[in-house]
């Protein structure tokens, strides 16, 4: 524990900010650096108090802010510990989500739930500019990291463009890693909202009814023609979208 004080002291003695900014920044860096690492117990209120030669009043400020953010959880009567860390995907790019999970160092799966051909809807004829009752081929997938089920996708994909797909292993590789090969995207749009999971997705996400869950609905193209609609599923306890831009 002194060596872990030690490092907090070093993180948080140069940064000019108020000290209850400089205590949760030093903390965030000993997380993000991996000195401090998920279900670690951090020091209790007082050993901070102690440590850092600051008022209680400060500290408990300090880790409040930090578990209200999903650094740190607080468990009554018996201590302060690291978080789990969400993973992320990226919300403004279309990329796979098994090497987001392994560039973590994390162990990727999927389960396979369905596998099909269906025949369009009115909706989906829409979405894919064909008629209604021609065929699309449909999969369904639940997305693991470290056996955390973290994505549910369900896919609809234009036959025209990816004949094969029904025939794939998807145990094996995902329905993203053959779709690029077959039919590069080159357009996509995405809507993205706040839901709760029904029923089916409860059991697959195993999530409960009242956890709220991020939904990304995203179209993608290969020059004119639609190849997917995808509806993706997060629970929104263990993932978070993460985008970026620059300004002009």
């Amino acid at each position: 524990m002194s060596e872990t004080l030690a490092q907090l002291r070093a993180a948080i003695s140069d940064l000019p900010a108020p000290i209850y900014l400089r205590v949760k920044q030093g903390i965030i860096t000993q997380i993000r650096s991996g000195n401090w690492v998920a279900h670690q117990r951090v020091p209790s209120e007082t050993e901070l108090v102690n440590a850092l030669n600051v008022s209680r009043m400060t500290i408990n400020r300090a880790l409040r802010e930090l578990t209200g953010e999903g650094w740190l959880v607080r468990m009554q009567g018996v201590g302060t510990f690291v978080a789990e860390q969400k993973g992320h995907t990226a919300m403004l790019e279309v990329g796979s989500i098994a090497e987001e999970i392994t560039a973590r160092g994390h162990h990727y799966r999927n389960q396979v739930v369905a596998l099909e051909q269906v025949n369009a809807d009115e909706k989906l004829a829409h979405a894919f500019s064909i008629n209604i009752g021609e065929p699309l081929f449909y999969s369904q997938l639940v997305h693991y990291d470290n056996d955390m089920a973290v994505q549910l996708e369900t896919r609809y994909v234009n036959p025209a463009l990816a004949a094969d797909y029904l025939h794939q292993d998807f145990r094996l590789f995902t329905p993203h890693h053959y779709l690029s090969k077959v039919a590069p995207l080159t357009s996509g749009e995405h809507v993205v909202e706040a839901v709760l999971a029904d029923e089916t997705q409860q059991g697959l996400l195993e999530v409960t009814a009242s956890q709220p869950c991020l939904l990304i609905q995203r179209r993608t193209w290969h020059h004119s023609q639609v190849v997917t609609v995808a509806r993706l599923l997060y629970p929104g306890s263990r993932y978070q979208l993460v985008g970026s831009f620059t300004g002009k």
